[in-house]
């Protein structure tokens, strides 16, 4: 999602502008000197173009039947296109929503307050605290405006009036505007900037994307002349609405117009779809759960940021100029921090905290020739842009155009929702929401459902879906679980110096409860002291509440270890845990199974079935042979024979040439008969996935848990894939199983230098992902039983020789 950031003093400026705006629409606050009244003499210099020469991220063609459920197409691109970080998705050509901003009574009436963002300062300024003089080679004395640059908390200010203006760089409060006004605005500024000049006189001309990207940048990295816009940014529902219908109001009982107004990718519906997490949040968070509209005009910018809490974010392109985006992967967000940092120390020492100020700049060049992947996306209008968690973004508009942006959180986005919740904690940052709450809704959302799914015929698309993130090692059974770990050794370490007491229900229902000294939210355990009645710490910062001693410190828990540890079992489908559980949650207990396989509850074991075709959208695919493909329920076997066939060899700190790996399969997946699904020493199957133990990639004195797993890339063939399980943000991709292992090498080394231990002399990318066990061989083999798979044969005469 867009952001750009109020500066200290912008909330006080638009008080004063709501109470004196008189109602006739060419007066305004600003000041002659402001850009609404100043001539445009800044100009076009092609010769200095810094356009980045950077690849594209990858673009999605839904078809009709794909883009009738939302989130279940996220889910669908996400395996390639989180690796980017960002995507576009162009709708179908029936979808053509009509904006309700461009009603006469909006259009011409409605005004909307912007900010006025100084783009030459974006990048290059110093700290606000120690005022130094711009020391430029000025090429042109053409200038916006005739007055030389002040020093303020951002452009606009006619001086410098208190100390706390200096502290933080922000954008100042600008004009009120109609669409009209500002689309007219909007065009006299890029027809001043980008004009050219003949024999005759001026020329009128429209440049392309590609010289204002140039432009852009030259300004942000090499200023030579002060360049001031306006923007529309941020803008709540109660200023100009929602650009799309809203409402079960206005349904008409037309089809065509009922579309829009229900559809998931109507941004007013999308963050509380069935299978959002954000569905259990009850507030009306503006930004994150109401949309947010963006008015633009050339060179206006949204700059480097992340999603409160690591959210996903989808943003529609309503109309206009198209709007040019960067992305990062979410993996690599620490990296884009570290280049930031080093480039702009000045900065970073005055305002540790920069980046959430969303008022900073950086070119994605720099950022590539330090190693970041960066990626490019042009939005044009009628098109979504989805950005991925913890994915930092950035970008600027072309022109005058207008787009709405909200956040969503599928169940996926759970492991990074906790990660985010404990990064804040670690910055003592105020969270948005309560993880907690919503963590605990989705388990309820998940018990039921697999009550309802107990007696035949109650099946539906909401129950199916949140089946499929139940059972064992089902993403949302992973999340409780790993939470509850996360508590579990909390609790551990306070159970002899505390008392321990059942938390009232309601104890957070009627206001927020966070620690006294992080933030952190307290829905699910808090500390307590009878000296301080009113004031609470998370379990992490009990000991620093006070200095009482004995019985008067105390820990309020919403559930007890036991408790929790019961919800990981119901949710991995045990029916005496179900009923508990049930009960607990206000829902009807579910009758004993009578079905069982191998002795298991149904709900402890899944089928495995095919997904629908290759994202991308290939034309031809080989029609796949029926073949059996229940086989999670050999998982257990396969993984004991797996532990008695290998032994494991690490040590700590101790080089290996080859680190021994006791892999422990978690699902087969399912055969892609193509050349690329296989090779002369092992099959892939889509799907397949697996749990091994490495090094830890940030601390390699400990040993900890990756997931490695096969996804389809499309016309790329397989993207194999390895995560960090306790740090999914810790994620790794390749066109190759073995590549993918030596970039995990690779940053354990990096960390095995810090700390001057022996690096780690050659991992077996195969052997990490299971593709070298006889037994995984074996299972994997057992799903292609007519050899239709070349690799197959060779993997036969030769699966042992390593």
């Amino acid at each position: 999602m867009e952001h750009s950031k109020v500066s200290p003093s912008e909330s006080q400026g638009k008080e004063d502008m709501s109470q004196n705006h008189p109602p006739d629409k060419e007066t305004n606050l600003e000041t002659p000197s402001s850009p609404r009244h100043r001539k445009v003499v800044a100009r076009w210099d092609p010769a200095e173009a810094q356009r980045p020469i950077i690849d594209e991220a990858p673009v999605f063609y839904p078809s009709l039947e794909e883009f009738e459920d939302t989130l279940t197409y996220i889910e669908k691109i996400r395996p390639l296109a989180e690796s980017f970080g960002i995507c576009r998705i162009i709708p179908p050509s029936t979808w053509t929503p009509t904006c309700r901003l461009k009603e006469k009574c909006i259009w011409e009436n409605t005004k909307f307050p912007t900010r006025i963002q100084n783009v030459d300062l974006l990048q290059n300024r110093g700290p606000m605290k120690k005022p130094k003089s711009r020391k430029r080679k000025r090429r042109r004395n053409s200038r916006m405006g005739s007055s030389r640059r002040r020093t303020g908390t951002g452009s606009g200010s006619e001086s410098v009036s208190s100390p706390e203006n200096e502290e933080k760089f922000g954008f100042n409060s600008g004009s009120d505007f109609t669409l009209e006004e500002f689309e007219k605005y909007a065009r006299y500024f890029r027809d001043s900037y980008f004009e050219k000049k003949d024999s005759v006189g001026d020329t009128k001309w429209t440049p392309s994307v590609e010289e204002i990207e140039g432009e852009y940048w030259r300004i942000v990295e090499q200023p030579t002349d002060e360049v001031e816009v306006y923007y529309g940014a941020d803008l709540e529902s109660g200023v100009l609405g929602s650009g799309f219908p809203k409402g079960i109001e206005t349904l008409t009982g037309s089809g065509d117009m009922d579309q829009y107004i229900t559809s998931g990718w109507n941004l007013n519906n999308l963050p509380r779809l069935p299978g959002s997490v954000l569905s259990f949040e009850h507030c009306d968070i503006s930004g994150v759960l109401v949309p947010w509209l963006y008015v633009g005009m050339c060179f206006s910018s949204f700059c480097w940021h992340v999603e409160d809490h690591h959210l996903y974010s989808l943003n529609y392109h309503h109309f206009g100029e198209p709007k040019v985006w960067y992305g990062i992967p979410g993996s690599h967000a620490t990296a884009l921090e570290k280049v930031m940092r080093k480039h702009l120390p000045e900065l970073f020492k005055e305002q540790p905290d920069l980046l959430h100020g969303l008022v900073t700049q950086f070119s994605p060049s720099l950022l590539k020739e330090e190693g970041v992947p960066v990626y490019r996306v042009v939005q044009n209008a009628g098109e979504y842009v989805l950005t991925f968690p913890r994915a930092y973004h950035a970008g600027f508009n072309c022109g005058f155009n207008c787009a709405e942006a909200v956040n969503v959180a599928p169940v996926d986005w759970l492991s990074h929702g906790q990660n985010a919740v404990e990064l804040y904690s670690k910055e003592t940052r105020k969270t948005s929401l309560s993880h907690d709450k919503l963590l605990l809704g989705a388990a309820r959302e998940g018990i039921k459902s697999l009550r309802e799914l107990s007696t035949p015929g109650k099946e539906n698309r909401k129950n199916l879906r949140w089946k499929s993130f139940c059972g064992k090692n089902g993403t949302l059974t992973n999340a409780i679980q790993a939470r509850v770990r996360m508590e579990e050794e909390r609790i551990s370490a306070l159970e002899n110096e505390f008392s321990f007491m059942k938390m009232e229900k309601d104890f957070d229902s009627n206001c927020e409860r966070e620690c006294f000294s992080c933030f952190y939210d307290l829905h699910l355990a808090a500390s307590g002291c009878k000296c301080s009645p009113d004031e609470y710490a998370c379990l992490k910062h009990a000991d620093k509440l006070c200095s009482c001693e004995g019985n008067d410190r105390f820990v309020l828990v919403r559930y007890d270890i036991d408790e929790l540890r019961s919800l990981v079992r119901a949710l991995e489908g045990e029916t005496d845990d179900l009923n508990i559980w049930a009960s607990k949650m206000g829902i009807e207990p579910i009758q004993d199974q009578t079905e069982t396989q191998n002795g298991k509850s149904s709900f402890g074991s899944s089928t495995v079935t095919p997904n629908a075709d290759s994202v991308i959208g290939e034309e031809k695919k080989v029609k796949e042979d029926p073949f059996d493909l229940n086989v999670d329920l050999q998982m257990d076997d396969i993984a004991e024979t797996v532990a008695k066939e290998e032994e494991v060899s690490t040590s700590y700190g101790v080089p290996m040439t080859n680190f021994g790996a006791t892999v422990e399969p978690i699902n087969l997946g399912y055969l892609v008969f193509g050349k690329l699904w296989c090779n002369k020493h092992a099959i892939f199957p889509k799907g397949f996935k697996s749990r091994v133990k490495f090094l830890n990639v940030i601390d390699p004195t400990r040993i900890s848990s990756y997931i490695s797993e096969v996804v389809d890339a499309g016309l790329l063939g397989p993207l194999f894939k390895v995560t960090m399980e306790e740090s999914p943000w810790e994620s790794f991709s390749n066109v190759s199983a073995q590549n993918c292992w030596e970039m995990v090498l690779q940053r354990v080394n990096e960390q095995q230098h810090r700390l001057s231990s022996p690096p780690l002399d050659s991992i077996d990318g195969s052997e990490m992902f299971g593709f070298r066990s006889p037994s995984i061989i074996q299972a994997i083999e057992a799903l292609d039983p007519n050899h239709r798979l070349g690799g197959g044969r060779k993997i036969r005469s030769g699966r042992h020789v390593h």
